[in-house]
C-alpha cells in the first residue's frame, strides 16, 4: 500500500479510499442495546488440543513513505515491560533504490536486540528489472521483465545478505507484496508467481513469503497449492486482509496441502485508517479481527500496517492507543512459540475467547466482550491444576489495567467481562 493512494490524513469524514471501503466490508459494527446478561456459557479450554504455533504480531515501518521510529518509540513497540506493546514481528520493506536500504537498519537491529523476528517484502523491483504493459485501463502497467527473473532473485539475495551484515538475520523474504492490487507498484499473475516460486525461488538464502493478495484472494494462492514444484519452495503463505469476510478466513486447501508451511497474516489495518485509533467501542473491533485471524483462519502471525500512525497501534505523539491496547493483548501475553489450544469461542453473542498454552502449564485467555453489558464468564481449564489467573483489561477508560488475581478451583474459574471490553487472563 501507499500513503498517498490508501489512507486519509484526516480524522473526520471524507471520501473514502477504494482501501478504506474493503477494508470495512468484512465485519460492519453491530450496534447494542443495554440488556441484562444473558446466562454465557461455560468457556471450556482443553490444552491438550493443539492448534497453530503463534510466530508472533506486529507491524511495518517503512522509512521512505513515513519517518522512522524513535529510539523510544522502538522500544514502546517492541519492548515487552509496562507501557510497551510487546510486538514480536516486524516487517519492513525491499526497496528498489539500494541507497535506501541502510534506512531500515535501525528499527530492525532494535527489534532484533530486543527479540523480534524481522520480516521484508519488495513493491518493486529495480527500474531496470521493470517492463510497463496494459493491464485492464491501466496502461503504465509495471512487471517484471520475464528475462530478469533470475536478476531479481538475487536482488532480493543482496538485501537479505545486506541486513545481515548489518546485525539483522531476516526471517523471511517476500517475492511481492499484494500482487493482485498493484496500480501503484508491480503487478504479477499467479502464473508468474509460481514460474519464480519454480525457477528462482530455491535460490534465495532466506525462507520465502507469498504471494501476499491484498485480500486473501485464493485464486492467487490456490494455484501455488496446487503446484508441488512451487510450493516446495514456499515456506510462508503470506496474505492481507483488507476487507476479507469472516467467512473467507479459513482456507481448507491450506490445510490439505500446507503441511510444513506456514501461515501469515502480513498486512492490514482495521477497520479502517480515517478515524482515530482511540475511537471507542470502535477499537474493541481490532481485537475481534484479531481472535477471527487466529480462531477462523488460523493464522500464526497478525501484522499490522504502520506502526506509528494516527490509526494504528501507536499515535504520533508515541504514546499506545486504543487500538494498539487491544493488539496488546495479545502481543504482550500470547509470545513466539506458544500454541493456540481449543476454547469455545463464542459462548454468547458478543463474546469471544481464544486460549494459548505457553511454557510449562500457563495458559493465556483473550476474552472479548463487544455487549453494552458486562458478563460473568465461567471458564473450566482441562487437566490445569493452576490456583488462580492473574488479568488485564482495556475499556473505555482503561488501557492494560492489572485487575485482581482471581482463584481458580478444579481448573474453573469465573472472570468478570466488563462491557465493551477485552480482558487477559494468565494462568499461573
Amino acid at each position: 500500500m501507499t500513503l498517498r493512494r490508501n489512507e486519509s490524513m484526516t480524522s473526520g469524514p471524507g471520501s473514502p479510499s477504494r482501501r478504506s471501503v474493503l477494508a470495512t466490508m468484512g465485519a460492519l459494527p453491530v450496534l447494542m442495546t443495554p440488556t441484562p446478561s444473558a446466562a454465557a456459557a461455560t468457556v471450556i479450554v482443553d490444552p491438550s488440543a493443539a492448534r497453530q504455533t503463534i510466530r508472533g504480531f506486529g507491524g511495518m515501518n517503512h522509512t521512505v513513505w513515513v519517518s522512522d521510529l524513535t529510539p523510544a518509540q522502538r522500544d514502546t513497540a517492541f519492548g515487552n515491560s509496562e507501557g510497551q506493546l510487546g510486538f514480536s514481528v516486524l516487517r519492513i520493506p525491499v526497496h528498489e533504490d539500494r541507497a535506501n536500504w541502510t534506512r531500515e537498519v535501525a528499527t530492525a537491529r532494535r527489534a532484533t536486540e530486543l527479540g523480534a523476528t524481522v520480516i521484508a517484502s519488495p513493491w518493486n523491483p529495480p527500474a531496470q528489472m521493470v517492463e510497463t504493459f496494459v493491464h485492464g485501463s491501466q496502461t503504465d502497467a509495471r512487471r517484471l521483465r520475464y528475462t530478469m527473473y533470475g536478476a531479481y532473485a538475487q536482488h532480493l539475495n543482496d538485501f537479505v545478505g545486506f541486513m545481515k551484515n548489518n546485525g539483522v538475520s531476516l526471517y523471511a523474504i517476500s517475492v511481492q507484496n499484494e500482487p493482485d492490487y498493484a496500480h501503484d507498484w508491480t503487478w504479477w499473475t499467479p502464473n508468474e508467481m509460481i514460474r519464480f516460486l519454480r525457477e528462482n525461488a530455491g535460490s534465495i538464502s532466506t525462507k520465502v513469503i507469498a504471494p501476499e493478495s491484498f485480500q486473501y484472494v485464493k485464486s492467487f494462492s490456490d494455484p501455488i497449492l496446487n503446484d508441488p514444484q512451487a510450493l516446495a519452495n514456499l515456506d510462508i503463505l503470506g496474505a492481507h486482509l483488507y476487507g476479507t469476510p469472516y467467512g473467507n478466513f479459513p482456507y481448507p486447501l491450506f490445510k490439505q496441502r500446507g503441511g510444513g508451511k506456514e501461515l501469515w497474516m502480513t498486512e492490514v489495518y482495521h477497520p479502517n485508517s480515517s478515524d482515530s485509533a482511540d475511537l471507542w467501542p470502535q477499537a474493541l473491533d481490532v481485537a475481534e479481527h484479531i481472535h477471527r485471524a487466529m480462531v477462523d483462519g488460523e493464522f500464526q502471525a497478525y501484522v499490522w500496517w504502520y506502526i506509528r500512525r494516527g490509526y494504528g497501534p501507536m499515535r504520533e505523539d508515541g504514546r499506545i492507543s486504543k487500538r494498539g491496547a487491544n493488539m496488546a493483548h495479545f502481543s504482550k501475553f500470547v509470545r513466539p512459540g506458544h500454541v493456540r489450544i481449543d476454547a469455545t469461542p463464542n459462548p454468547q453473542a458478543g463474546v469471544y475467547t481464544s486460549a494459548y498454552r505457553g511454557g510449562g502449564s500457563q495458559v493465556v485467555i483473550v476474552a472479548i466482550n463487544k455487549g453494552a453489558s458486562p458478563v460473568s464468564q465461567p471458564f473450566t481449564l482441562r487437566n490445569n491444576t493452576s490456583s488462580g489467573v492473574s488479568s488485564w483489561l482495556t475499556d473505555a477508560s482503561r488501557n492494560l489495567a492489572p485487575q485482581g488475581r482471581v482463584s481458580m478451583s478444579g481448573g474453573s474459574f469465573t472472570g468478570q467481562l466488563p462491557a465493551r471490553s477485552v480482558t487477559t487472563f494468565v494462568t499461573g
